[in-house]
Protein backbone atom coordinates (compact mmCIF):
# COMPACT_ATOMS: atom_id res chain seq x y z
CA UNK A 1 0.00 0.00 0.00
CA UNK A 2 1.12 3.52 -0.88
CA UNK A 3 2.24 5.63 1.94
CA UNK A 4 2.58 9.54 2.24
CA UNK A 5 6.64 8.90 2.26
CA UNK A 6 6.31 6.65 -1.24
CA UNK A 7 4.49 10.02 -2.59
CA UNK A 8 7.16 12.24 -1.40
CA UNK A 9 9.63 10.06 -3.07
CA UNK A 10 8.29 10.19 -6.40
CA UNK A 11 7.61 13.80 -6.72
CA UNK A 12 11.13 14.61 -5.12
CA UNK A 13 12.66 11.92 -8.24
CA UNK A 14 10.75 13.54 -10.77
CA UNK A 15 11.95 17.02 -10.04
CA UNK A 16 15.74 16.32 -9.61
CA UNK A 17 16.15 20.29 -8.74
CA UNK A 18 13.57 20.19 -6.10
CA UNK A 19 15.47 17.46 -4.41
CA UNK A 20 18.53 19.36 -4.56
CA UNK A 21 17.38 22.21 -2.72
CA UNK A 22 15.66 20.30 -0.29
CA UNK A 23 19.12 18.42 0.16
CA UNK A 24 20.91 21.67 0.48
CA UNK A 25 18.63 22.86 3.40
CA UNK A 26 17.83 26.04 1.14
CA UNK A 27 13.78 25.11 1.37
CA UNK A 28 11.05 25.65 3.70
CA UNK A 29 9.71 21.94 4.62
CA UNK A 30 6.84 23.28 6.19
CA UNK A 31 5.78 25.53 2.99
CA UNK A 32 6.90 22.84 0.63
CA UNK A 33 4.75 20.21 2.97
CA UNK A 34 1.34 22.88 2.43
CA UNK A 35 2.47 23.22 -1.22
CA UNK A 36 2.38 19.10 -1.61
CA UNK A 37 -0.53 18.53 0.08
CA UNK A 38 -3.29 18.31 -3.14
CA UNK A 39 -1.14 16.56 -5.27
CA UNK A 40 0.03 13.78 -2.63
CA UNK A 41 -3.96 13.86 -1.47
CA UNK A 42 -5.13 13.12 -4.96
CA UNK A 43 -2.23 10.34 -5.31
CA UNK A 44 -3.47 8.34 -2.15
CA UNK A 45 -7.23 9.45 -2.92
CA UNK A 46 -7.57 11.05 0.83
CA UNK A 47 -7.24 13.81 2.55
CA UNK A 48 -3.47 13.93 4.04
CA UNK A 49 -2.58 16.36 6.82
CA UNK A 50 0.83 18.93 5.90
CA UNK A 51 2.35 17.67 8.98
CA UNK A 52 2.48 14.15 7.98
CA UNK A 53 4.02 15.29 4.51
CA UNK A 54 6.56 17.41 6.49
CA UNK A 55 7.35 14.28 8.37
CA UNK A 56 8.56 12.58 5.39
CA UNK A 57 9.97 15.46 3.83
CA UNK A 58 12.36 15.43 6.63
CA UNK A 59 13.23 11.97 6.99
CA UNK A 60 13.70 11.45 2.98
CA UNK A 61 17.01 10.50 2.00
CA UNK A 62 18.12 10.42 -1.77
CA UNK A 63 18.01 7.17 -3.50
CA UNK A 64 21.89 6.99 -4.27
CA UNK A 65 24.25 4.45 -3.20
CA UNK A 66 27.06 5.35 -0.62
CA UNK A 67 29.33 3.67 -3.11
CA UNK A 68 28.38 5.77 -5.73
CA UNK A 69 29.06 8.79 -4.36
CA UNK A 70 32.29 8.14 -3.10
CA UNK A 71 33.15 7.49 -6.42
CA UNK A 72 31.40 10.41 -7.95
CA UNK A 73 33.53 13.00 -5.63
CA UNK A 74 36.40 10.70 -6.84
CA UNK A 75 35.82 11.65 -10.12
CA UNK A 76 34.93 15.41 -9.83
CA UNK A 77 38.66 15.84 -7.24
CA UNK A 78 40.51 13.93 -10.69
CA UNK A 79 38.52 16.44 -13.46
CA UNK A 80 41.43 17.29 -15.52
CA UNK A 81 41.74 20.58 -17.48
CA UNK A 82 39.56 23.19 -18.93
CA UNK A 83 40.16 24.28 -22.61
CA UNK A 84 38.14 26.71 -24.28
CA UNK A 85 38.09 27.75 -27.98
CA UNK A 86 35.87 30.38 -29.68
CA UNK A 87 35.15 31.70 -33.41
CA UNK A 88 33.53 28.47 -33.84
CA UNK A 89 30.76 27.41 -36.47
CA UNK A 90 27.59 24.76 -36.45
CA UNK A 91 26.62 23.51 -39.67
CA UNK A 92 23.97 21.16 -39.61
CA UNK A 93 23.40 19.32 -43.01
CA UNK A 94 21.12 16.72 -43.97
CA UNK A 95 22.24 13.31 -44.30
CA UNK A 96 22.83 12.50 -48.21
CA UNK A 97 24.21 10.37 -50.47
CA UNK A 98 27.23 12.85 -50.82
CA UNK A 99 27.70 13.90 -47.90
CA UNK A 100 30.49 11.40 -46.81
CA UNK A 101 32.58 12.17 -49.81
CA UNK A 102 32.09 15.84 -49.53
CA UNK A 103 33.29 15.45 -45.62
CA UNK A 104 36.14 13.76 -46.88
CA UNK A 105 37.58 16.85 -48.51
CA UNK A 106 36.88 19.17 -45.66
CA UNK A 107 38.99 16.29 -43.49
CA UNK A 108 41.66 16.84 -46.24
CA UNK A 109 41.57 20.49 -45.76
CA UNK A 110 41.66 20.31 -41.95
CA UNK A 111 44.76 17.69 -41.89
CA UNK A 112 46.77 20.54 -43.54
CA UNK A 113 46.15 22.80 -40.45
CA UNK A 114 46.84 21.23 -37.02
CA UNK A 115 45.26 24.18 -35.06
CA UNK A 116 41.39 24.42 -36.63
CA UNK A 117 38.99 22.83 -33.78
CA UNK A 118 36.40 19.95 -36.09
CA UNK A 119 34.09 17.37 -34.69
CA UNK A 120 31.28 15.44 -36.89
CA UNK A 121 28.65 13.60 -35.77
CA UNK A 122 26.25 11.52 -37.80
CA UNK A 123 23.18 10.80 -36.43
CA UNK A 124 19.70 9.43 -38.73
CA UNK A 125 18.60 12.37 -40.47
CA UNK A 126 21.27 14.97 -40.02
CA UNK A 127 24.78 15.48 -39.51
CA UNK A 128 26.65 18.37 -37.66
CA UNK A 129 30.31 19.75 -38.62
CA UNK A 130 31.53 21.95 -35.62
CA UNK A 131 34.84 23.87 -36.67
CA UNK A 132 36.49 26.96 -37.11
CA UNK A 133 35.11 29.97 -38.21
CA UNK A 134 38.14 30.10 -40.48
CA UNK A 135 36.82 27.48 -42.64
CA UNK A 136 33.53 28.51 -43.44
CA UNK A 137 33.86 30.03 -46.59
CA UNK A 138 35.76 26.77 -47.63
CA UNK A 139 32.42 24.82 -46.40
CA UNK A 140 30.08 26.65 -48.11
CA UNK A 141 31.95 25.96 -51.39
CA UNK A 142 32.22 22.43 -50.86
CA UNK A 143 29.26 21.49 -49.40
CA UNK A 144 27.18 24.67 -51.91
CA UNK A 145 24.61 21.18 -53.07
CA UNK A 146 23.74 19.62 -49.89
CA UNK A 147 20.74 21.15 -47.60
CA UNK A 148 21.82 23.18 -44.76
CA UNK A 149 18.82 22.95 -41.77
CA UNK A 150 20.83 25.24 -39.47
CA UNK A 151 24.22 27.53 -39.68
CA UNK A 152 25.43 29.04 -35.74
CA UNK A 153 28.62 30.91 -35.93
CA UNK A 154 29.65 33.04 -33.09
CA UNK A 155 30.63 29.52 -30.81
CA UNK A 156 32.66 29.34 -27.98
CA UNK A 157 33.60 25.28 -26.77
CA UNK A 158 34.50 24.44 -23.53
CA UNK A 159 36.43 20.94 -22.86
CA UNK A 160 37.10 19.60 -19.71
CA UNK A 161 38.89 16.14 -19.79
CA UNK A 162 37.61 13.03 -17.46
CA UNK A 163 38.93 10.13 -15.70
CA UNK A 164 39.39 7.12 -17.09
CA UNK A 165 37.07 5.42 -14.79
CA UNK A 166 34.16 8.01 -16.11
CA UNK A 167 32.12 5.78 -17.64
CA UNK A 168 31.36 3.96 -14.11
CA UNK A 169 29.78 6.67 -12.34
CA UNK A 170 25.66 6.71 -12.85
CA UNK A 171 25.09 11.03 -12.85
CA UNK A 172 27.80 12.43 -13.70
CA UNK A 173 26.39 14.18 -16.38
CA UNK A 174 23.61 14.78 -14.65
CA UNK A 175 25.67 17.11 -12.39
CA UNK A 176 27.58 18.80 -14.78
CA UNK A 177 23.86 19.93 -16.81
CA UNK A 178 22.51 20.83 -13.43
CA UNK A 179 25.69 22.99 -12.55
CA UNK A 180 24.88 24.83 -15.88
CA UNK A 181 21.11 25.07 -15.60
CA UNK A 182 21.62 26.85 -12.33
CA UNK A 183 23.78 29.25 -13.50
CA UNK A 184 20.89 30.13 -16.64
CA UNK A 185 23.43 28.65 -19.13
CA UNK A 186 21.83 27.66 -22.67
CA UNK A 187 23.52 24.79 -24.21
CA UNK A 188 23.77 25.26 -28.32
CA UNK A 189 25.08 21.50 -28.52
CA UNK A 190 26.97 18.81 -26.27
CA UNK A 191 29.41 16.62 -27.56
CA UNK A 192 31.22 14.03 -25.28
CA UNK A 193 33.83 11.32 -26.30
CA UNK A 194 34.93 8.13 -23.79
CA UNK A 195 37.21 10.61 -21.82
CA UNK A 196 36.06 14.14 -23.09
CA UNK A 197 33.24 16.85 -22.55
CA UNK A 198 32.78 19.72 -24.64
CA UNK A 199 29.32 21.93 -24.40
CA UNK A 200 28.92 24.76 -27.32
CA UNK A 201 27.62 27.50 -26.09
CA UNK A 202 26.42 31.14 -27.54
CA UNK A 203 29.25 34.15 -26.38
CA UNK A 204 26.62 35.53 -23.92
CA UNK A 205 26.76 32.34 -22.17
CA UNK A 206 30.40 31.68 -21.81
CA UNK A 207 31.90 33.75 -18.93
CA UNK A 208 28.66 31.89 -16.83
CA UNK A 209 29.49 28.41 -18.48
CA UNK A 210 33.24 28.48 -17.71
CA UNK A 211 32.79 29.95 -14.20
CA UNK A 212 29.89 26.96 -13.46
CA UNK A 213 31.96 24.02 -14.71
CA UNK A 214 35.23 25.85 -13.01
CA UNK A 215 33.29 25.74 -9.57
CA UNK A 216 32.16 22.17 -10.19
CA UNK A 217 35.45 20.88 -10.59
CA UNK A 218 36.88 22.92 -7.57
Amino acid sequence: MKTVSNCVEDILIAQPYLEEALSRNIINFSALAIELTEPISKMLKKEVKPGAIMMALRRYNPPVALTNSIKMKKVIQNLGDITVRSNLTDFTVKNSETLIHNHAQLLQKINEESKLFYTFTRGIHESNIIVSSSLNDYVNTHFKNEIFIAIQEGLTAISISLPEDNSKIAGLYYHFFKRLAWEGVVLYEVISTTNEFTILVEEEYVDNAFLAIKRFKN
